[in-house]
């Protein structure tokens, strides 16, 4: 079934790489930024969680350490959390590059990108706000593109959003045509407590475990 899934990436990696270049002149995503990977909960399905954990176990001694020491660090800080929206750094974002880029999960993948959920609403990256992808055609303090701004960069291609949504791209018709299941889904960090949430999760598998 991992083969089915990692079919599926195949697939939907090429639909993703055609609408970067399409948005190319928007988007400054660069090797080294990592403000992605930061204070957001990075949701997680079963099988994405396994390829992750692939790559994860592949990991030289030294990277596997400081991952173990950033897990053990979040689950602290998750435990002291009073809210009920718990953020927090990806544990696999060292020197703000992603340990695991090749294993990474679908809503890693997506990033950057203009986005039209479900619910026909569509969102900006976050990092649109700080100055990066679609930041040079964004109304001042707003959050819709500026005509104005559009017509005076003499880019040929518009801004515009894909339905490439965690919920789309997770969707049951996605197991069904690639014969493999997403399993459960929850953010990342959790993967890593057992039912009590008190001790990380084991993958025998793949006999990557961090104490």
């Amino acid at each position: 079934m991992l083969q089915n899934y990692i079919a599926y990436l195949k697939f939907i990696d090429e639909k993703l790489q055609k609408f970067f270049e399409r948005q190319k002149p928007y988007i400054r995503c660069q090797k080294g930024c990592g403000m992605c990977c930061q204070n957001a909960q990075f949701p997680y399905s079963k099988i994405e969680m396994d390829y992750l954990m692939i790559g994860a176990w592949q990991l030289d001694l030294e990277k596997k350490r400081i991952v173990a020491e950033n897990v053990n660090k979040i689950r602290k800080q998750k435990a002291e959390f009073k809210g009920e929206n718990f953020k927090y750094d990806c544990p696999f974002l060292i020197d703000n590059v992603c340990s695991v880029y090749e294993y990474r999960g679908i809503i890693c993948r997506t990033f950057g990108l203009m986005t039209q959920g479900n619910d026909g609403r569509i969102k900006v990256p976050f990092c649109c706000f700080k100055g990066y992808n679609y930041a040079n055609v964004m109304e001042d303090g707003g959050n819709k593109i500026s005509a104005e701004k559009f017509k005076a960069s003499g880019f040929k291609e518009e801004p515009v959003a894909f339905n490439i949504s965690y919920e789309f791209l997770t969707d049951p018709d996605f197991e069904h045509g690639f014969k493999f299941e997403f399993g459960e889904k929850k953010p990342l960090i959790d993967w890593f407590l057992d039912e009590e949430g008190e001790k990380l999760n084991e993958q025998p598998k793949n006999n990557f475990q961090i104490p």
